[in-house]
């Protein structure tokens, strides 16, 4: 029979994940190693897991890695268990150095990092509609880059073509032109014909085109309803439009509770000032971390604003006015847009989910 000491020892998790097997490890409350196991990525494994992981004491906590993929079915069952879990950021670059690299000794590296909190941070969840916006964003950005290299090869195409194809479709608009080639009707017998080629390729890439188009605007409509379930009074503000609210809702997650302050909030939009300073200088420089996307999003607004707003253009011209760059401006102006974002978005929007 167990002993009483041993059913009631504190223990946390780690776990290295991957595409079909994900590599546990436990440490006890000394953060010694007690054992480590593989399992499946399966529901079944990551039961399995949990019930091996409880074998050795009352789990208080565990370390995932790639929670944002590989890890997100290990983060979502485990939530639902009512276990605390921490993304484990990277490794330790001195202690790989030092004993090598395998999935067991991740695994137990993403506990010893769960057991002292460090090199962790409180994962974004992944189920609910910021989910559905995240798959659907992505969805949509890959379909926009397929229609531009289809628009790209379509362009290139014609001006390849022979001169008779070429001339008969150069004068027209560019949905014209693209109509007008998809309703070709080429012999698809006689492909061995330059011509004929150059028809049924025109056809192809027109017909593809349209159906991106036709994809995107459906995608278009789907995350513009989220987003106004979502937060509908961040829209209407000043140069927001529909695709940076929704990135800035992706980038704030469902959790934002994770987020302590509009401060952490714009350090995770890489837009909060990086100290530089040094002796009599005391300045600071842009900053290149964080999530790039929702930087994106923020610069897309502010320039929007820089363009439209009044107020802001006379923010950025006494900025530069005081000795900043363009730029260092910008970036100002990017700061005081994600506390605005923080403050209806987070606080007032996603808190009610």
């Amino acid at each position: 029979m167990m002993d009483k000491t041993y059913q009631t020892r504190q223990i946390v998790g780690g776990v290295d994940t991957h595409k079909d097997l994900q590599v546990a490890a436990v440490v006890d409350d000394q953060d010694h190693v007690l054992a480590s196991e593989s399992f499946a990525t399966t529901l079944r494994g990551y039961r399995l897991m949990l019930e091996w992981m409880r074998s050795f004491g009352d789990l208080q906590r565990v370390g995932v890695e790639a929670t944002g993929t590989y890890g997100a079915g290990v983060l979502r069952y485990f939530q639902k268990a009512g276990v605390q879990v921490l993304e484990v950021t990277g490794p330790d670059k001195h202690d790989r150095r030092v004993r090598g690299k395998s999935d067991t000794l991740d695994a137990e590296a993403a506990a010893h990092a769960a057991f002292a909190r460090r090199r962790t941070v409180t994962p974004k969840t992944r189920d609910g509609m910021i989910e559905a916006l995240r798959v659907l964003k992505a969805v949509r950005k890959t379909a926009v880059q397929a229609r531009r290299i289809a628009l790209q090869m379509i362009g290139n195409t014609i001006i390849s073509a022979p001169d008779a194809l070429r001339d008969s479709v150069r004068h027209l608009t560019l949905m014209k032109q693209i109509r007008t080639l998809a309703a070709w009707g080429p012999d698809v017998t006689a492909y061995r014909e330059m011509e004929t080629a150059y028809r049924i390729a025109l056809k192809s890439l027109a017909r593809r085109y349209l159906e991106l188009h036709d994809e995107i605007s459906d995608i278009d409509a789907m995350i513009t309803r989220i987003v106004d379930d979502l937060a509908p009074e961040l829209v209407p503000q000043e140069a927001i439009g529909t695709h940076s609210a929704a990135q800035l809702l992706i980038t704030a997650g469902a959790n934002p509770e994770r987020l302590k302050s509009e401060a952490s909030f714009a350090a995770l939009c890489g837009v909060s000032p990086i100290p530089v300073s040094s002796g009599k200088t005391d300045r600071r420089r842009l900053n290149r971390g964080g999530d790039r996307a929702a930087n994106s999003a923020l610069h897309i607004i502010a320039i929007g604003r820089l363009r439209c707003d009044e107020g802001t253009q006379k923010y950025v011209a006494r900025r530069i006015a005081d000795g900043l760059s363009k730029r260092e401006a910008i970036r100002c102006v990017k700061r005081y847009i994600a506390r605005e974002v923080f403050g209806r978005d987070c606080q007032l929007v996603l808190h009610r989910l």
